[in-house]
């Protein structure tokens, strides 16, 4: 038995169901088929790989949930660390959606201004039961308009954009908003998945998974927040300083196509 089957059985699911079969349920002599609770998740070129991994990973072994990789083409997809991975299907041929997953990375600057996306997003948004990004993602949702008045998370770094696109900033793991629920920066993408599968198919399939992944995280250093590590996170603002203000800009000129006036 390998991990993943062995995973799946601790939780409870079968590998039908992982896949996006339709449930069969009896009700008396008659069998109902219940549609299988469909997530589209965009894919692009130059995103973080956990950014998509890790809510993916997690997501797909909901009892009952399809998962389904989204991108413009069929062409593979190329992440900013040179992993590659092929969309199952093109934005322009997904079915009805019950929600939508941005992911982040470096990618996401271009996505902020990105037509295609950004108008599929904004199509899709009031049919979806749930609008969901994780990281830089977020700046894509704000981008096409999802995110005016809501209060959001993304990376720690980019926190200061979110405004710009008329999102309340939180600075937070994970922060749900009435149909919006964004994670902040690449990790949290873990704990943003686990939060909704609890929130959506309750704490005891949650908890299941989270054991089935052996989530139990110890990291070497306290250096996972900007609060606690000042003096790496100064050098990492530094780093990072032509990207944020690339993505800065590209979110004021989404702001002023959407007429969206930056919150206080």
């Amino acid at each position: 038995m390998d991990r993943r089957t062995m995973i799946a059985g601790a939780s409870g699911l079968a590998a039908t169901l992982a896949m996006g079969a339709p449930l069969r349920a009896k009700e008396g002599e008659k069998v109902v088929e219940q549609k299988p609770f469909t997530i589209g998740m965009i894919a692009f070129d130059m995103m973080t790989n956990l950014d998509f991994v890790g809510p993916f990973d997690i997501l797909s072994r909901v009892q009952g949930a399809r998962t389904i990789v989204l991108g413009k083409s069929l062409d593979p997809i190329t992440t900013d660390s040179k992993y590659r991975l092929l969309p199952e299907m093109r934005l322009a041929d997904a079915p009805e959606l019950d929600m939508l997953f941005v992911p982040g990375g470096a990618g996401t600057t271009g996505l902020i201004e990105d037509a295609e996306v950004l108008a599929f997003l904004r199509e899709r948004a009031p049919r979806a039961k749930w609008i969901t990004s994780v990281c830089t993602g977020a700046l894509v949702l704000g981008a096409a308009g999802l995110l005016k008045g809501y209060r959001a998370a993304t990376h720690w770094r980019t926190m200061e954009i979110l405004p710009v696109l008329g999102a309340i900033p939180v600075d937070e793991r994970v922060v749900m908003d009435r149909n919006r629920v964004t994670g902040g920066g690449v990790t949290a993408g873990i704990d943003f998945a686990l939060t909704l599968i609890a929130h959506i198919w309750g704490e005891d399939q949650a908890k299941l998974i989270q054991l089935g992944n052996e989530y139990n995280p110890q990291p070497p250093f306290d250096a996972g927040h900007p609060k606690r590590a000042p003096e790496v996170a100064a050098r990492y603002r530094e780093l990072t300083k032509g990207m944020t203000n690339a993505r800065m800009e590209a979110a004021k000129r989404a702001a002023g196509r959407l007429g969206i006036a930056p919150t206080a």
